[in-house]
């Protein structure tokens, strides 16, 4: 029995043997290293910044004049196409004249009965005075005279001036442009009797829109930063500074106008209701793109940020109140630095400390990234910072 156990004892110890070196080569080995992660990074670099003030606006005409029926009568002809341009001077309405030409032929036979009473009561004078003179009438016959003269020259500018207050009305009954510019849809049509309530009074406007005006608003706080920057662009003599510091008007569609504007005219005081400042700009219009009317918003620089650093957005990291940025250094490692972050612009956001030109900050993957952390950088140019 003993020889038995013996025997399996050594036969089985080649089989033992292989499971410990099998057991042996399963065991735990080290993991191979993970290569650093590839992240896009951005230089930062130090710029002047403009800091923009935006306004809400609505275009108007620049000379925006309303064409009015000074008299009334029956609506004859009209001539000009509606939503078209017309020249200053161009014929739009003509009213029926008839009955303002019979009071032209009334009052011009007034004036001729009144110039006939002159000449009578001229006449009369000339021949008494000479007689008054030798005693041959009494002075109450020349005092009468001459009284009946100047009666009748009193009648005479009376009815010339009727004649001319006849000659303007009959004027009125033809209707031209004031000025050069765009004529809206008329208010009234041929045969409508204009000029009176109900009816029409103003019959169309014309809308002069090269240049186009932006009328905005802006509240105190503004106003006094708007301001000081307005005075100091206006001190400026040479038109290529002053360029750059114009207004930019944006439209409705986010485009920007391509013609720099500037304010002509504002309110002499705030208005204690709205606690607003109106103002009005006008920026050069040569396609008549912009018609009067639309909503737009208007641009004004309030400061420019000299040697200012401006970051993506989405490179910043904040948290509760705080704001980081994921800084890779020349040796491609990550520090998340705190910084202090400022005003949003265009051109991204300004960081106010904590950041020095030149340096490298990682613009993804920044939920992963630590301090200490080794990156592969992907060097960025910053496109779409804002």
């Amino acid at each position: 029995m003993d020889r038995l156990q013996h025997r399996f004892r050594i036969a089985g110890a080649p089989a033992a043997l292989a499971a410990a070196l099998a057991l042996t080569a399963c065991g735990p080995r080290t993991p191979p290293e993970m290569p650093p992660m590839q992240v896009d990074v951005y230089e930062a670099k130090a710029d002047d910044i403009d800091l923009t003030l935006d306004m809400v606006g609505q275009t108007l005409g620049s000379v925006d004049i309303q064409i009015r029926a000074r008299v009334d009568g029956v609506l004859e002809e009209i001539h000009f196409l509606q939503g078209r341009e017309v020249k200053k001077g161009q014929l739009l309405y003509v009213i029926d004249p008839r009955p303002f030409e019979a009071r032209v032929v009334e009052a011009e036979g007034q004036l001729a009965e009144a110039e006939t009473s002159l000449a009578k009561a001229s006449s009369d004078l000339e021949r008494i005075r000479p007689l008054a003179e030798i005693s041959a009438v009494s002075q109450q016959d020349l005092d009468a005279a001459i009284a009946q003269f100047d009666a009748a020259e009193a009648s005479v500018q009376a009815a010339r001036a009727r004649v001319e207050q006849a000659e303007i009305e009959l004027g009125y009954t033809r209707i031209a442009s004031p000025v050069d510019g765009l004529i809206g849809i008329t208010e009234a049509r041929v045969g409508e009797y204009v000029g009176r309530s109900p009816n029409p009074v103003v019959l169309n406007v014309v809308s002069r829109t090269d240049p186009i005006r932006v009328r905005f608003s802006i509240n105190e706080r503004e106003y006094l930063a708007f301001a000081r920057r307005f005075a100091e662009t206006m001190r400026k003599i040479d038109d290529e500074n002053r360029q750059g510091r114009r207004l930019k008007l944006i439209l409705s569609d986010g485009t920007i106008h391509d013609q720099p504007g500037e304010i002509v005219n504002f309110d002499a005081a705030i208005d204690p209701t709205t606690g607003t400042l109106t103002l009005e700009a006008d920026f050069a219009n040569p396609g008549r793109v912009i018609l009067p009317g639309q909503f737009a918003r208007v641009r004004g620089v309030v400061e420019t940020r000299r040697d200012a650093i401006a970051v993506p957005q989405r490179a910043v990291i904040e948290t509760q109140g705080l704001f980081q940025l994921a800084v890779v250094g020349d040796d491609d490692v990550v520090e998340l630095r705190r910084v202090e972050m400022g005003p949003r612009t265009p051109e991204g956001w300004i960081v106010e400390s904590g950041l020095e030109a030149g340096e490298r900050i990682a613009l993804e993957g920044l939920q992963r990234l630590r301090t200490g952390v080794k990156v592969a950088p992907k060097s960025q140019d910053g496109a779409g910072a804002g």
